[in-house]
């Protein structure tokens, strides 16, 4: 029942965002990925996480694609009609022939008909893909945050989360709903009408092709400014989006300690960004129309001049020019509406980036493979032999927290571990949670490597209560039923009853049933406590962890959990992360630990008699009593 440690060396501290208040001040080095704004994005994830996307969709994505086909053919036979009309329909209406001009007329109504057909079809199926795809990105986001360990969490905001499944899927909702289908026209229309008007006459659409290599190049010089300009208002977008969350979710210290003009003036600094960046898009997007317009007319007059000229001469047929200048107005005017493309195009693929980067990240604490049962429970107690086996932890960001130590807990036992503000305390406990996985060593349940039990048999074996005690919106019978969902209304009633917590939940309007709101904020901090514990209990673990469970109550609040934890902690192996020494009463044995190493280790009789840590610790919490 002892605990030792053998590491050599200097001690870390306990110390990193997202640990529980009372772990120190956090510390990150500057080279944390984490620090920011976005996370790296492996070479070729953005193409791969896309592919994934589209695959179960590739039949309906070629039907789309051959319906924009033939409704772009559909579209690009109009000119070529008018040239007919002109060169064959006008001379045979002369003569008295109306066949021509009918066949044009019926011929026009056909494929104005089939290209507005074909365009509902083409965007009724596309728009189900469309919706298919973005419903599997939001779920993946989704699923892919939950799975991911609670370190990243620690380190990622929750409001760049928020801005992964809002903000950045809506941009790609944008290019899929509207801008994948001009580019898609676009690109048919270039090579119907360059087809077409090659075929027309050659020297004229050898003139029209080559006015697009100045196009292509102010193309690729928007894209490649519009890329940076993008990706920095994502970012700044996110940015807004995290002070907003930030601020909201701390509303009370806000308030408290008048914090409203400085976040005002922090919020400013980072809408003015996001301004600026808007801004920017603008911009380049107004210098992109400018130089696209300037060639495109040019080249049409061009062509017309030299046209109107060889009419002239009798080179060429009044009709092929008109076609030509026809065809030639298709060619260019789209290309105003491909820099709105590109725009759409550059904002979503640094969203799909930013994206693939968050879907990249592996749970430091990944699932086995191979995942193994616990042993059935020995004896009448429902607690298990806890063991740290040669165990130390650092973060990956720097600085060890636990050196190596040892240590047994028999099935059944209380421990309470008490210490200074960043000593370790909370980093044990994750540890026994499997928050995190030690650096080097086991921790063992019955002998079994927590890291070889699949997630479903950990979390029935190990249950944490933070002090916390976080509830869902919802019912009180929804929060305590979270300990185990297949429960019955009786079984969480029993449970609440157990704990002390039915009398305070009938006393709710709507007694079990009532809507403890965001955070459970419609009961005291005591009771939500009490639900935490009704929770615990009715999932029945073999190990509990309290981490701080009392810290935030007052002394009546405190006493009702006491009872609580007396009757939730009976036969249980548990491990009680205590800030308060009234706590440790519960206990029958007490870990003091001090710079990540276990320094006193006895029964609360036996430290106190002794002139330790512990003793100082407990001599000074009476006095504070007095």
């Amino acid at each position: 029942m002892t605990a030792t440690t053998t590491a050599p060396g200097e001690p870390g501290d306990d110390v990193r965002p997202g640990t529980e208040p009372g772990d120190g001040p956090a510390r990150l080095p500057a080279a944390d990925p984490f620090d920011q704004d976005d996370l790296p994005t492996p070479k070729g994830a953005t193409g791969a996480l896309l592919r994934s996307l589209l695959a179960p969709h590739r039949g309906r994505v070629l039907v789309a694609a051959v319906l924009l086909l033939l409704q772009q053919a559909a579209v690009q036979a109009g000119p070529l009609l008018v040239a007919y009309a002109i060169d064959s329909g006008v001379p045979a209406f002369r003569e008295n022939d109306y066949g021509p001009l009918i066949a044009v007329a019926v011929g026009y109504a056909v494929s104005a008909f089939g290209a507005g057909l074909l365009q509902y079809l083409f965007m009724t199926a596309s728009a189900r893909v469309n919706q298919d795809v973005l419903l599997d990105l939001r779920g993946r986001i989704f699923r892919h945050a939950q799975a991911l360990s609670i370190d990243f969490h620690e380190r990622y905001t929750s409001g760049r989360l928020i801005s992964r499944s809002t903000t950045d899927v809506e941009s790609l909702r944008e290019l899929l709903d509207e801008g994948l289908q001009e580019l898609i026209n676009v690109v048919l229309a270039f090579v119907y009408i360059c087809a077409m008007l090659l075929w027309l006459d050659l020297g004229l659409g050898a003139v029209a092709v080559a006015s697009f290599i100045p196009l292509y190049w102010f193309i690729r010089i928007y894209q490649r400014r519009a890329a940076a300009i993008y990706s920095t208002r994502s970012t700044a977008f996110a940015s807004v989006i995290v002070k907003f969350a930030e601020t909201m979710n701390g509303i009370r210290p806000v308030r408290a300690f008048r914090r409203e003009s400085a976040n005002d003036t922090a919020f400013k600094v980072l809408n003015d960004s996001l301004g600026r960046s808007n801004g920017d898009a603008l911009l380049e997007m107004a210098r992109y129309v400018l130089c696209s317009r300037l060639v495109a007319n040019t080249a049409v007059a061009g062509i017309v001049l030299w046209g109107a000229y060889r009419v002239a001469g009798g080179t060429l047929a009044l009709g092929v020019l008109a076609a030509s200048v026809l065809y030639l107005r298709r060619l260019y005017d789209p290309i105003d509406r491909l820099g709105m493309f590109l725009n759409s195009y550059q904002s979503a693929g640094a969203s799909l980036e930013k994206i693939a980067g968050l879907l990249a990240q592996k749970p430091s604490v990944p699932e086995t493979a191979d995942p193994r049962e616990l042993p059935p429970r020995r004896g009448e107690h429902p607690g298990r032999e806890v063991v740290f086996d040669g165990v130390s932890f650092a973060y990956r960001t720097g600085g060890e927290v636990l050196p190596r130590f040892d240590l047994t807990v028999p099935a059944g036992q209380t421990v309470a571990v008490v210490g200074s503000t960043g000593a370790g305390k909370s980093t044990l406990a994750k540890l026994l949670a499997r928050f995190y996985d030690p650096t080097d060593g086991r921790v063992l349940l019955d002998g079994v490597d927590l890291r070889d039990l699949g997630t479903p048999e950990l979390r029935r074996g190990v249950v944490m209560v933070t002090q916390e005690a976080f509830l869902f919106s919802g019912t009180v019978a929804e929060n305590i039923s979270i300990g185990r969902p297949d429960a019955t209304r009786e079984e969480i009633e029993q449970a609440a009853k157990t704990i002390g917590a039915h009398d305070f939940i009938t006393g709710l309007p709507d007694g079990y049933d009532t809507d403890v709101r965001k955070r459970g904020g419609r009961i005291s901090a005591g009771q939500r406590q009490l639900v935490a514990f009704a929770r615990a209990l009715l999932a029945d673990p073999s190990v509990l962890i309290l981490d701080e469970a009392t810290s935030s109550l007052d002394i009546p609040g405190e006493r009702a959990v006491q009872r609580a934890m007396d009757t939730v902690l009976r036969g249980r192996t548990a491990v009680v992360i205590a800030h308060r020494l009234s706590t440790v009463e519960v206990a029958d044995r007490v870990l003091v630990v001090e710079h990540g190493r276990i320094v006193e280790d006895g029964t609360p009789a036996e430290l106190i008699g002794a002139a330790g840590r512990f003793a100082d610790l407990h001599r000074a919490w009476r006095d504070s009593l007095v």
